[in-house]
């Protein structure tokens, strides 16, 4: 018998004082998707995306005024991986 593929649902976090601490989409209990991070204020934190459970891709860091402080490239684990595997041939 075939296994059912699970749907991606949206997921809130929220902060102690009720305020968004962070949104995105989980699959089963994984994080999958676009996910954001908010400050107790509302400005947005951090942003980026997973692929099961794992970040991937560009990720964007804010400073408190919401304006783009930093800009990270995630190494995935497979590419991780192979950097290692190249440095031990």
């Amino acid at each position: 018998m075939p296994s059912k593929k699970l749907a991606a649902k949206k997921y809130i976090k929220y902060h102690a004082d009720g305020t968004i601490w962070a949104k995105g989409f989980k699959v089963g209990d994984a994080m999958s998707g676009y996910w954001e991070w908010f400050r107790k204020d509302g400005t947005k934190m951090r942003s980026g995306y997973f692929a099961g459970d794992e970040q991937i891709g560009t990720w964007t860091t804010y400073d408190k005024k919401g304006k783009v402080y930093k800009v990270t490239e995630m190494k995935t684990k497979a590419r991780v991986a192979a950097h290692h595997q190249k440095e031990t041939e």
